[in-house]
């Protein structure tokens, strides 16, 4: 089977946006872009009421995705675009439609104010359950944000890619997490910056004053960890320019604040098959909310 980039569109400024972002992915990965549309079936009398009538439901579930299938080909001549309209809920819809993909990409409100997302329960679920990797990109995201400023400080699509951030837990690093960031950065022709933020244990905290070499001797450990979970990455790719990390405070915090200058964050999540819960983890769920940039999440076990 043929794996695709999939995008989750539904109208919306940030599935748009999505939209956009999934052709430019496809683009670099060499695939197809899919574009799903899942419409919600309605109990029967309010699909007979005039606001949902028969030509509004045609409308939301043919004529939105095909005039942007319609766009993204003249936007991004070479890429090969289909559409697929899919019934049921959306969440699970989606995440069965990930099923096969390379990736599936779905859009997220901006916060008024800030420069993060509003993850809705619909996106935050399918991140929960999809086992595939899925990224999530605000409303208003253009391909210039994910690139460095041209000489003048002026956004441009045409200089070189912001780095690719990836947040490693390194005491349980996950091959599946660090090889798709590399990936991420090789294609973009971009560097790797690994953060790994950790937090001293409560029962080290008032032995600090006893021992004011603790907290180095532990930063260095931390250091030695993430350097040895890299090291087999960089091998493999020798041309991704790498810089570690590990700044003690919250790896969450770290990775918000390392977002602003980013083309892409990477995280991970673990796979748990219990249908209860959001299944993300806080630093997972904090980057999700708070970073200025697109964020692949990559389920492991």
């Amino acid at each position: 089977m043929v794996r695709t980039v999939v995008v989750g569109l539904d109208g919306s400024s940030e599935s748009r946006a999505a939209a956009e972002w999934a052709a430019r992915e496809a683009k670099l990965r060499g695939l197809p872009l899919k574009i799903v549309h899942v419409w919600e079936p309605v109990p029967e009398p309010m699909a007979q009421a005039p606001l949902l009538g028969a030509e509004t439901r045609q409308h939301w579930s043919e004529r939105v995705p095909r005039e942007a299938a319609e766009g993204i080909r003249l936007r991004h001549p070479g890429i090969e675009v289909t559409t697929e309209q899919l019934t049921g809920g959306s969440a699970d819809t989606l995440v069965k439609a990930a099923a096969d993909a390379e990736l599936l990409v779905l859009g997220s409100r901006g916060l008024s104010g800030f420069g993060g997302f509003m993850v809705g329960s619909v996106g935050l679920s399918v991140v929960a359950h999809a086992e595939r990797p899925v990224v999530l990109v605000r409303a208003g995201e253009q391909a210039a944000d994910e690139h460095e400023p041209d000489p003048a400080g002026i956004p441009s699509a045409a200089t070189p890619y912001r780095p690719v951030v990836l947040g490693l837990d390194a005491a349980s690093p996950d091959d599946s997490v660090i090889e798709f960031a590399f990936a991420e950065a090789a294609r973009r022709e971009t560097g790797l910056r690994a953060i790994h933020g950790w937090n001293l244990p409560p029962y080290y905290v008032y032995g600090l004053s006893a021992d004011a070499q603790l907290h180095d001797e532990i930063a260095r450990q931390q250091a030695a960890a993430l350097a040895e979970a890299l090291r087999p990455w960089r091998q493999k790719y020798p041309n991704v320019d790498v810089t570690e990390e590990t700044p003690s405070g919250s790896p969450g915090v770290r990775l918000v604040d390392g977002s602003r200058e980013a083309s892409l964050v990477v995280v991970g999540r673990r796979i748990r098959r219990s249908p209860f819960g959001a299944h993300i983890g806080p630093v997972t769920h904090a980057v999700l909310h708070h970073a200025t940039a697109p964020v692949a999440v990559v389920a492991h076990k």
